[in-house]
This record gives C-alpha cells, sequence and structure tokens, in this order.
C-alpha cells in the first residue's frame, strides 16, 4: 500500500533540473502492430533508467488515456537527457530508429514530446493527502507550513 502523508507538504528539488513530458498517441486503433511496438518501447526504457541512476532519471509517472499514453518525467538536467537519447548503447535510440523505420510519418501512431528547464524560484507545489507524487517523487518533500505555506512563499523557498 502507498503511504499517504495527511498534511500540506510540498517539493524541492536542489539545483537546475528539467521536466520532460513523453506521449503518444493512437490514430488508427485497428493497427495494432504499429502502436503495440510504440507502446512496448517506453517500459523498457523506463525499466533501464530507473536500474541506472546515473544516468539522471530523478523519477517518472505514466498517464493513460483512451488514445494517448503520456510519461511525465523529471531529469537532474537536460545533459543527461540529451546524452540519455543520444546513447546508442541504450534502449531510446534504437527505438527510435525502429519507430522511424516502421511509422515515421505514415500517420499511424502520433508521438510527441516537451521539455521544460526549470531553475530554483521558478516552480512551487503542494500535496496533501497523498502519496510523494509527481515533483514530490522525485525531489524531497519539507513541510507546506511556515515560509512555505503558500504559493508565492514557496516560489521563494526553492531558491534556498
Amino acid at each position: 500500500m502507498v503511504d499517504i502523508i495527511d498534511r500540506r507538504v510540498c517539493a524541492e528539488v536542489e539545483g537546475d533540473f528539467v521536466v520532460f513530458m513523453i506521449g503518444m498517441r493512437i490514430n488508427k486503433l485497428w493497427k495494432v502492430w504499429q502502436w503495440s511496438a510504440v507502446a512496448r518501447a517506453m517500459p523498457r526504457m523506463l525499466i533501464e533508467l530507473f536500474q541506472q541512476p546515473d544516468l539522471g532519471l530523478l523519477h517518472a509517472r505514466s498517464h493513460f488515456g483512451l488514445r494517448n499514453i503520456m510519461v511525465i518525467q523529471y531529469w537532474r538536467s537536460f545533459e543527461h537527457l540529451e546524452a540519455y537519447a543520444k546513447n546508442a548503447s541504450a534502449a531510446h535510440l534504437p527505438a527510435w530508429r525502429a519507430f522511424n523505420k516502421a511509422v515515421g510519418s505514415n500517420g499511424d501512431v502520433g508521438i510527441w514530446h516537451e521539455t521544460y528547464l526549470i531553475s530554483p524560484g521558478k516552480y512551487e507545489s503542494v500535496y496533501n493527502n497523498m502519496p510523494a507524487y509527481g515533483l514530490g517523487a522525485a525531489g524531497k518533500l519539507a513541510d507546506a507550513v511556515d515560509r512555505r505555506k503558500e504559493a508565492k512563499q514557496r516560489l521563494r523557498a526553492t531558491v534556498g
């Protein structure tokens, strides 16, 4: 069972970090052989990343919808993210090449990503009656009291 934290807490990450959102959209449901191959690639990458924390992934959480799968990832730095993406011996590059060969731009499966570079003082969060979640699972949790009680105060608190 997940431990619920029964008070207001907020996330703090030391220094700069990256929020990377990546996903796929099934455009043609009947082409299972196309989208299932894409959908199976991400879990292999996440397993590899969780088993090797030195690659820079801090945390990831998957979200599933009818036609959409999205993974929100928190990375130590853009350099870590880019190094993983370009590493020929890691799971990503072969999966990317296979996607381009099998699907490319034929319209069967859509893929996307967004990258956000985050600095101290440029983020805040609050969680109540939640387990460690999102940025709170990627960084450390602090009680959202005193200098962390309100959003504006939490922004200042992340500066240090």
